[in-house]
C-alpha cells in the first residue's frame, strides 16, 4: 500500500533517531572539543557549520547501517522490537539508501576541505559502518565506538591546522574510555538480552566488575583530558570543568549501584553534561583567553 511521502519521512526520522539526539550529542561534544581547541578560539563559520552538520548526516547514516545489520537481532530485544526497520514499517534497502544518501551529503561537505581530512573522512566513514558488526566478535565494542564517536577530534585539528598534534590523540584516547564508561552503562540495559543473543559487550565482558571498571574509564578519560590540557596550556576554567565532569562521573556510579537498568539508561543519557562541562572549560580557556 502506498505510504504518503511525508509519512515516510518521519518513518526515516526515526531510522535514524532524529527523536533521540542523545546519540548526535555524545559524537558533537567531542567534535567541538577539537575545533575549538584546534582554532584556540571561535572556528570558522564555515569550519562549524561543516562540523556540526557532518556530525548530524553521519551519526543517522550510522544508525541506518546500525538497524540494518540488527535486524534480526533486534525483533528478540524489548528495547529495539518496536525500531521501524524490524517492526517491518520500512524495508531494509530503504535504510541502506538512507545511509548513502545521507554518506553523500556528507561527501559534499568535506571535498570543500584539505586533503588529509578528506582521508580521515574516509576512515571515519568505514568505522561508522563497520561498527554494529564488532559486537559479534569483540569482547569490547564499545572501544570501537568510542574510535568512531571520537574521529571528529584528529579530523578538526587536521581541517585547522592540517596537522594532528599530540594533545588531539589524548583527546581521541579520552573519548574511547569516556564511551567505553558511558556505553556499558548503556550495555548493563541490555545485558541479559545479549547474553541471550550471544552478542558481545564489555557489560558481559566486565562481569561482576562492570562499575569498577565504569569508574576507571572515567578516571582515565579525565586523567587524558587534563594532559592535553596541559599540553595547550589551559588553566583554572579547564581544571574547574574537569572538575564538574569528575563529580558527574560520581553520580553516575551512585545511580547505577544496583544496577538497576532504568537508572543504568538515565546514566548513560546524563553524560550529554559530562561532555558539555568538558566542551564549556575549553570554550573559556580558548575563547576569552
Amino acid at each position: 500500500m502506498f505510504t504518503p511521502l511525508r509519512t515516510r519521512f518521519a518513518l526515516y526520522a526515526k531510522l535514524v533517531r532524529l527523536d533521540k539526539p542523545i546519540g548526535i550529542l555524545l559524537l558533537l561534544w567531542p567534535t567541538l572539543w577539537a575545533v575549538f581547541a584546534a582554532s584556540n578560539g571561535w572556528p570558522s563559520f564555515h569550519i562549524l557549520f561543516i562540523f556540526v552538520t557532518g556530525t548530524v548526516l553521519m551519526r543517522s547514516a550510522g544508525c541506518a547501517m546500525n538497524d540494518y545489520f540488527d535486524r534480526d537481532v533486534d525483533k528478540h530485544v524489548k528495547r529495539t522490537e518496536s525500531r521501524v526497520l524490524t517492526s517491518g514499517l520500512i524495508q531494509p534497502k530503504e535504510a541502506v539508501w538512507v545511509a548513502v544518501v545521507l554518506g553523500l551529503l556528507s561527501l559534499l561537505l568535506v571535498i570543500t576541505l584539505n586533503p588529509l581530512t578528506q582521508l580521515l573522512a574516509v576512515v571515519a566513514a568505514v568505522l561508522a559502518v563497520t561498527y554494529p558488526l564488532f559486537k559479534r566478535f569483540f569482547a569490547i565494542p564499545q572501544a570501537y565506538l568510542g574510535i568512531a564517536f571520537g574521529f571528529g577530534i584528529p579530523m578538526g585539528f587536521a581541517a585547522i591546522q592540517n596537522t594532528i598534534p599530540l594533545a588531539a590523540w589524548l583527546m581521541l584516547l579520552a573519548n574511547i574510555c569516556w564511551a567505553i564508561a558511558y556505553d556499558t552503562e548503556y550495555a548493563m540495559v541490555d545485558r541479559e538480552d545479549d547474553i541471550r543473543l550471544g552478542l558481545k559487550t564489555s557489560a558481559i565482558t566486565f562481569g561482576q566488575f562492570d562499575i569498577f571498571f565504569i569508574g576507571l574509564f572515567y578516571f582515565l578519560t579525565i586523567a587524558l583530558l587534563a594532559w592535553a590540557g596541559y599540553l595547550s596550556h589551559w588553566g583554572f576554567a579547564y581544571g574547574v570543568s574537569l572538575g564538574c565532569a569528575g563529580l558527574i562521573a560520581i553520580v553516575h556510579l551512585y545511580w547505577i549501584r544496583t544496577r538497576d537498568r532504568m537508572a543504568c539508561f538515565k546514566a548513560f543519557l546524563h553524560n550529554t553534561w559530562f561532555g558539555c562541562v568538558v566542551f564549556a572549560g575549553i570554550f573559556v580557556e580558548t575563547v576569552f583567553r
